[in-house]
């Protein structure tokens, strides 16, 4: 007799050495570079995140909504509902959605992204709008990426739009079409212009690419951009999947304009 149990607490074996490699590097990476909210640039908890003030700002698009703009309205309608501005003035596409209004800290993040070359901000972006768009996505072919013209691409060195389509294609498993359709035209910088400027200026300045007509035909498509305000690129775009046989175009962006309580004009 020993006085030892017969039943002795196995020792696990120690975790793979992938998995103890991975955890010691995100140490690494939090000391060199401490988490930081990607709104306000506050010391957060962990990468990708928002610190607790700026996460109570971000004013969250969720339901009921319209069906078709994806707009918010003031009450529950039950499925199919549509707004006044849906009814009024049909959009060309069939359905949109957006994971957040684009006003203080929505506009912040999308700035961050933009202007800021803050590319770990589309991480965060991407999964609030899988979320958001979730029944777009269900049954999507592709992602489409609203393309930015050589020129600007060249001067801003990526388009965030195809960031997040990337971002999102690895989250879904979705195909990303990000060269699908082309900006042939460069156009001004749509920002002080009105909706009939905007729409004028958009006119002509995207085509599919020629090697990809064929397959587009029959497609059901998600066209993502980081921001919808009057939808003058979305619509030009969706016009000319539209003519290119697409057979539904949904569009999913990160944020987009509402005005006043509930309203939009698209």
């Amino acid at each position: 007799m020993t006085g030892e149990s017969d039943t002795e607490t196995p020792t696990l074996p120690p975790p793979p050495l992938r998995r103890r490699l991975a955890a010691g590097g995100a140490r690494m990476l939090d000391w060199l570079l401490p988490p930081l909210c990607i709104a306000c640039r506050n010391p957060v908890g962990s990468h990708h995140a928002l610190c607790p003030a700026c996460w109570k700002g971000v004013a969250f698009i969720t339901a009921p909504v319209c069906e078709r703009l994806g707009t918010p309205l003031a009450f529950d309608l039950g499925p199919g509902a549509l707004s006044p501005a849906a009814i009024a003035q049909p959009p060309a596409f069939d359905r949109a959605r957006a994971a957040f209004r684009f006003d203080d800290v929505g506009r912040a993040l999308v700035h961050a992204l933009k202007y800021g070359d803050r590319l770990e901000v589309a991480v965060a972006l991407s999964g609030w709008m899988v979320r958001a768009g979730r029944d777009l996505l269900a049954d999507a072919d592709a992602l489409v990426p609203v393309p930015l013209h050589w020129t600007r691409l060249v001067s801003r060195r990526f388009n965030q739009a195809a960031e997040l389509t990337r971002q999102m294609a690895a989250q879904t498993g979705l195909a990303n079409e990000a060269l699908l359709l082309r900006r042939v035209r460069r156009t001004r910088h749509q920002v002080g212009l009105t909706r009939a400027q905007r729409l004028d200026n958009v006119t002509g300045a995207f085509r599919v690419a020629e090697d990809r007509k064929g397959w587009i035909r029959g497609k059901r498509l998600v066209l993502v951009d980081d921001v919808l305000t009057t939808g003058a690129t979305i619509e030009a775009c969706c016009r000319v999947l539209r003519r290119a046989g697409a057979a539904r175009i949904d569009v999913l962006t990160a944020a987009r304009v509402v005005e006043g309580p509930f309203a939009v004009h698209i």
